[in-house]
Formats: C-alpha cells, sequence, structure tokens
C-alpha cells in the first residue's frame, strides 16, 4: 500500500508540473504505466485469501494422448510459463525433466519461487488445447493437441502430511536429457511411488541421490495433502449438494493457431487474438479474469461456453 501511495503522489506532482506549464509528459505517461500496474497488483494479490496463496508454487505439465503432437504442445507450455515467470520475476527450478522421444516433453515438474506464485498458477490448473496446423505432419493437415497443467503449494517443513515407509517404493535409475554430463553416469535419479493413492513423482535434477530423494518427497508431500483438500472439499459438496461446474482436470483453454488466431477461457469468456503474446507469456489477463470471477462467486455459474473450432 506504501508503494501504491508513493507512485499516486508521485503522479499528483507530475500533473502540478504539467499545470505549471512544465514539459512532463514522457515523465507522466511512464508513472501512469507504473500507477496502473500497482493497482492491478494490488487487486490481485486483494483476491489472493486462501490459506496457501502465498507460498511458492510445485507446476507440473504432461502432454495428452498424441504422441509427438502433445508432447511439442507441453513444451510450448513450459515455455510460456518460464516467460510468464521471467516477467515476474520469480525464480524456478527444475526438479524432473522427461524429454519426448522426437520432440517435446513427456512430463516435466518445476517449483516457481515468489510471493503469491501458487495463488497466481492455481489459476492455471487444467486442461490446455492447442488447434494449429501440424508442423510434424507432411500433409500440413490441422490437429488438436492436449496438455495438463496441475499446480500444488510448496509446503513448509511442519506441515504434517504422514508418509509411512511401507507405503512407498522407491526406484532409482539413470537421469536423461538435460541436466549434464553426470547426469548419465550414475543411479542418481529417484522415482517415488505412493502405493495406497498410486501417485508417482520422479527428480533427477540434481547430482545427489539423496538430495533427488528430498526433493522428490517434497513434491509427494504436496500432492496428498492437495489430495486430501480434495477428498475434503468433495464430501462437503455431496453434503451441501453443490455441483461443481469447473472440474480438475477439465479443459479450461483453447489456443487456436488455424484457421484464425485466438486464446479463449473457456471459464471466464476472457479471449484474446494475438496467441504469440499469450504464448510469450503474457497471460496475467487470464489469471485475472479467473481469481475475480471465482472471488465474486460467480465463476462456473453460467450457461456452457460455445467450444472453439
Amino acid at each position: 500500500m506504501l508503494s501504491l501511495k508513493k507512485k499516486s503522489d508521485d503522479l499528483a506532482v507530475l500533473v502540478e508540473w504539467a499545470e505549471a506549464g512544465e514539459a512532463v509528459d514522457a515523465e507522466f505517461g511512464q508513472a501512469l504505466d507504473a500507477l496502473d500496474q500497482e493497482v492491478q497488483t494490488a487487486e490481485i494479490k486483494k483476491m489472493l485469501g486462501g490459506e496457501h496463496d502465498r507460498k511458492n508454487a510445485i507446476l507440473a505439465i504432461h502432454p495428452g494422448a498424441g504422441g509427438t503432437e502433445s508432447q511439442d504442445w507441453a513444451e510450448m507450455l513450459l515455455r510460456m510459463y518460464l516467460r510468464w515467470t521471467e516477467r515476474r520475476g520469480f525464480k524456478r527450478e527444475t526438479i524432473d525433466y522427461q524429454p519426448g522421444e522426437e520432440a517435446g516433453l513427456k512430463s516435466v515438474t518445476l517449483t516457481v519461487t515468489g510471493e503469491f506464485a501458487y495463488g497466481l498458477l492455481s489459476a492455471e490448473a487444467g486442461v490446455h488445447r492447442l488447434v494449429r496446423i501440424s508442423p510434424f505432419d507432411q500433409a500440413a493437415r490441422r490437429h488438436t493437441s492436449f496438455a495438463s497443467v496441475y499446480a500444488w503449494p510448496e509446503l513448509p517443513e511442519d506441515v504434517d502430511v504422514q508418509i509411512e515407509d511401507k507405503d512407498i517404493r522407491i526406484d532409482t535409475y539413470r537421469s536423461s536429457g538435460a541436466g549434464g554430463q553426470h547426469v548419465n553416469v550414475t543411479d542418481s535419479a529417484i522415482r517415488i511411488t505412493h502405493l495406497p493413492t498410486g501417485i508417482v513423482v520422479s527428480c533427477q535434477n540434481e547430482r545427489s541421490q539423496h538430495r533427488n530423494r528430498d526433493s522428490a518427497m517434497k513434491v509427494l508431500k504436496a500432492r496428498l495433502y492437495d489430495l486430501k483438500l480434495k477428498e475434503q472439499q468433495a464430501k462437503l459438496d455431496q453434503i451441501g449438494g453443490v455441483k461443481q461446474q469447473i472440474a480438475f482436470g477439465s479443459q479450461i483453454r483453447s489456443y487456436v493457431l488455424h484457421p484464425y488466431q485466438l486464446v479463449k477461457d473457456h471459464r471466464t469468456r476472457e479471449q484474446i487474438g494475438d496467441v504469440n503474446r499469450v504464448l510469450d507469456g503474457d497471460i496475467d489477463v487470464f489469471i485475472k479474469a479467473y481469481l475475480m470471477k471465482r472471488s465474486s462467486g460467480t465463476l462456473g455459474t453460467e450457461a456452457p461456453d460455445d467450444d472453439v473450432d
């Protein structure tokens, strides 16, 4: 709030100078843009009042069916989110990256560190759809690809998530893909399977098997905690008779590159014609629209959205 007041005071001073005949057009434009950005940031933070919204995030992307097409789309989404983190000044670290056989990726998990990282990225969880002329199809036909985005809060060490040794299976293997020469030398990569739920997490980012195990356990705890919250919410919804129209994993957004250019969010009806701008990480308009509808209680209460051709 102090920053917002300072920018407002600076703008008021520039107005006084302009009224006095000073040439401050450039400075006034910059100050106005800075104030507008600060107001938007304050609005978003006001809507992020959830228990874990301020926390760092664990972000995972998985391609849907479709082989190379979907794996390439998953890689495009990873690039989009990496560009977005750069815009936000967030730090990120890749925990696990499984490259595709021909292009793209089979799965990726990373941590995003920054204030409200989880609260913001939670708006992106769901299935993302791409429609384009395939660069992998010699006949240049139009293809539809899907990829799923997941977001969990990074939990502090003191959060009580009980994981018993008998409930997990730990496998080691040699790392693959980017990461330096050492990755193919030793079996330092870790895969942990939680037997009761079937949840599988992997980490191959670190040289040390021990550090990879710690990172994988952190992701497993976050996923188990998230699963527990979802089960509790489902019970409450069943008791209260609430029908969730926006289900976890449902298609939330379409990115159309052919036969026209459009990105459309099916939950909020927010849309942008400049697809390249969005794929370069400019997604705040979609996040804000989602948060506004969620905070006003109108998310998912409208008639079903028309699909994008």
